[in-house]
């Protein structure tokens, strides 16, 4: 599933063909996707100007002129493809486990005033859209219960410490706690850990002291979490193979991977002489270091 950084670099190759343009066309070819498509979905973008495009954890936002704001979520397999006049465009990522492109899942088609085709792409239809008023966005089932954003001021040590006071929950569990954290995935918690020296088994509670100040790992790892994030937006993202920025470079942040996926390769860290470990955590891989991370 893309994680926050793919879903960043989505919105950032949409934004350019979305926003300040006017739906001219809206078609869905089914009913639903995850879940079905709200009543009058077509109708209610058809003429709808669109003021912006933005993220929240891991849900594109784009918020339209008739006060309402048009929820998607990719899922597992969801991707848009881009089609300009001039002939320029394609596929906003290659995902890791290549699903192809077959026009049979092309199951959402948007057609904009400045002559861009929009196309949405899905077959395993995990991926979902809603519409909602923007004034009730927060209040929305799927936002209600989000955590702060990892990027935003609310992630702080102290708001680990807190949230982590008598927690015996370990460490990587509590990080994908998505009403915790929102967007925080697999890949980027397992690199987080590792650059701040964290094993994944830890209990969470080490992150506060026991009158619920931050510790020094507190005070550590937030700045490691959004440095880690930003490095991965910066090349494009990661869970997507070959994934294309706007500009239609590629990005390359899962070359610059030090634990996830490594299974058995060297520790990078000099002199270290371990190689990397992969365990099973409520379901999921976990990849780390059992000497650099105590």
């Amino acid at each position: 599933m893309p994680e926050l950084p793919e879903v960043e670099t989505v919105c950032r190759g949409l934004a350019p063909v979305m926003a300040g343009a006017t739906f001219t066309h809206v078609e869905a070819r089914r009913p639903d996707l995850r879940f079905p498509f709200p009543d009058n979905f077509a109708a209610r973008l058809l003429g709808a100007h669109v003021t912006g495009v933005g993220r929240r954890a891991k849900y594109v936002l784009v918020r339209l002129s008739t006060g309402e704001v048009l929820i998607m979520h990719l899922g597992m397999s969801g991707r848009f493809s881009i089609h300009l006049p001039d002939g320029r465009g394609g596929v906003l990522g290659e995902y890791e486990q290549a699903t192809g492109n077959d026009p049979a899942h092309d199951h959402v088609v948007f057609e904009m005033s400045n002559g861009a085709r929009i196309t949405y792409n899905d077959p395993r239809r995990f991926g979902l859209m809603d519409i909602c008023a923007n004034a009730d966005l927060d209040r929305h089932r799927l936002i209600a219960g989000l955590g702060v954003e990892p990027l935003g001021n609310g992630l702080s040590a102290a708001y680990l410490a807190e949230r982590t006071q008598g927690k015996s929950t370990d460490l990587k569990a509590f990080l994908l706690d998505q009403r915790i954290i929102a967007g925080l995935g697999n890949i980027y918690v397992c690199e987080a850990l590792f650059r701040a020296r964290l094993s994944p088994r830890r209990s969470a509670s080490c992150l506060t002291t026991a009158r619920g100040r931050p510790t020094a790992r507190g005070e550590l790892l937030v700045p490691v979490i959004r440095s880690v994030l930003t490095e991965a937006i910066e090349a494009g993202g990661s869970t997507l193979r070959d994934y294309k920025r706007t500009d239609g470079t590629l990005g390359y942040f899962q070359h610059a991977f030090r634990v996830y996926g490594r299974e058995g390769e060297s520790c990078v860290t000099p002199k270290c002489g371990r190689t990397i470990a992969r365990i099973v955590q409520a379901g999921r891989s976990t990849f780390f270091c059992p000497r650099c991370q105590g």
